[in-house]
């Protein structure tokens, strides 16, 4: 099925993957804080998606303690941050688990925010972009880092209607090494 056929209005998913995290051996990975770069990382994360006009109705974030604090230093640099739901599915979530959570968003939401974890996310991205410039395509089959955003694009009158091949990729920002 290409992208660009479907009815609905245009909604956006916008993927973000959780900024670098520390890895002390006492702590179970779940509760994983950031690092310091992760720390550096994630608030510009949130300003690269305000300059691309990529803020969310509502943010989905894992309860990780590395996407909960990726989320509020990403979110921290935006005028009004929308409401977030911290959901425990979307810890370590494949794809199936992740579209399960996707697929529950109020219709009313015409842009969302997934806050999670890799290889889950890449994997998410690569099934829904149906279509994408090749070269994002690519740079997300190579290598989804830490702190990345992926922005899918797509037409539908509800989120539960996204399915595999029917998104358009139609950005990715790191912000890793960036100044934002």
């Amino acid at each position: 099925m290409s992208a660009h056929i479907g009815a609905g209005p245009l909604r956006r998913l916008v993927v973000l993957r959780h900024a670098k995290s520390a890895w002390p051996d006492e702590l179970p990975d779940h509760e994983r804080p950031l690092a310091a770069r992760g720390r550096r990382d994630a608030p510009v994360a949130g300003r690269l998606l305000a300059e691309a006009d990529c803020l969310p109705d509502l943010a989905l974030c894992s309860t990780a303690v590395r996407a909960r604090q990726t989320w509020d230093l990403a979110c921290a640099q935006w005028g009004t941050p929308p409401p977030v739901r911290h959901d425990r599915r979307l810890y370590a979530a494949g794809v199936p688990d992740l579209l399960a959570v996707v697929h529950q968003a109020p219709p009313e939401v015409g842009t969302l925010l997934l806050v999670g974890h890799n290889p889950g996310l890449e994997e998410l991205v690569l099934d829904l972009a149906g279509d994408g410039l090749d070269d994002l395509l690519d740079e997300v089959g190579t290598k989804f880092p830490t702190a990345a955003a992926a922005v899918l694009a797509w037409h539908g009158p509800a989120w539960r209607d996204l399915t595999a091949g029917t998104a358009l990729l139609t950005d990715v920002m790191v912000a890793r090494g960036r100044k934002g």
